[in-house]
């Protein structure tokens, strides 16, 4: 059974979420006139309305739980120094907020709150531009709805916060939390040897070859699947995997020039020393070549 390795990462996730929504909502209140909106996340009892000094906006957090839609189930496989291992797939949570407005006549809280609900309606997934910390790691967008059904009902809601009734949306958006786990499966296999002998040929002479491998990355350290790649001299051709992985066989021992190109032209070259550690290829922008790392 391979051993599990888990390091609790540090995350931010549901403040930085938090602050994404505050960007996004001074942004688009300030261009259509509503300017100097406070934006706050408090629970909104009677105490906190009555400290307000202008208009206000609140988005209270009330509720977290899975977004089962959006579950995943397979582990994703990663190389690191060598090691390989599987990362438990992140936690989909969505996070539930109550939109409300909060201004001194009922005229201008229904006004305010009528563009707050254009401004979250108006985007299903969060803009990249007003993410921020742990959100900007994710690698999928943040999913939102508005006004979806609530279990309970209105007033029940604001009487667990103390607060007065008052006309309130959900809105949900779901965010990643990382999980920290990790299935080591031990070093990465990336040579093999083999030994073969003709039956008619001389006693004791044998007759080596050897299976190297390697990967081709861009120079975000990104896989490069379907590229090709080749030893100068051994005649045979490997493509890597969707992971950037590639294996030669039936290689002599030696050391080759190993070059790879991706299917849109780029190129990299690297120096393959057989039998050894294979190569990391990393293929340069805009069709250039770049050197992959000596293994």
């Amino acid at each position: 059974m391979s051993p599990v390795l888990v390091e609790v990462p540090l995350t931010t996730a549901l403040a930085d979420l938090d602050e994404a929504l505050r960007r996004l909502l001074v942004r688009e209140l300030g261009r259509h006139g509503f300017d100097g909106v406070k934006v706050a996340f408090d629970a909104p009892t009677k105490e906190w309305a009555a400290a307000l000094a202008g208009p206000a906006v609140n988005l209270f957090l009330f509720d977290l739980r899975e977004a089962r839609d959006f579950r995943t189930v397979e582990w994703r496989g990663e190389v690191v120094d060598g090691r390989a291992r599987d990362l438990r797939p992140p936690l989909p949570l969505e996070a539930s907020y109550a939109v409300t407005a909060w201004t001194r006549a009922v005229e201008d809280e229904h006004r305010l709150l009528s563009q707050v609900l254009a401004v979250l309606y108006a985007y299903p997934e969060l803009p990249e531009e007003v993410l921020n910390g742990a959100l900007l790691n994710g690698g999928k967008p943040l999913i939102t709805k508005v006004g979806q059904p609530r279990d309970g009902g209105g007033a029940d809601f604001w009487l667990a916060v103390g607060g007065q009734y008052k006309a309130s949306v959900d809105y949900a958006v779901t965010v990643p939390v990382q999980a920290g786990t990790a299935s080591v499966r031990g070093p990465e296999t990336r040579s093999r040897t083999v030994r073969t002998a003709a039956i008619d040929g001389p006693r004791g002479r044998m007759e080596e070859s050897h299976r190297v491998a390697g990967t081709v990355r861009d120079g975000d350290g990104a896989p490069v699947p379907d590229a090709w790649v080749a030893a100068d001299g051994h005649g045979g051709l490997a493509v890597s995997d969707a992971e950037g992985r590639f294996a030669l066989e039936r290689v002599r021992a030696g050391t080759y020039r190993c070059t790879a190109r991706a299917p849109d032209g780029r190129q990299a070259e690297g120096e393959l020393v057989v039998p050894g550690r294979g190569a990391d290829l990393v293929v340069g922008a805009g069709g250039t070549a770049k050197r992959g790392r000596k293994r």
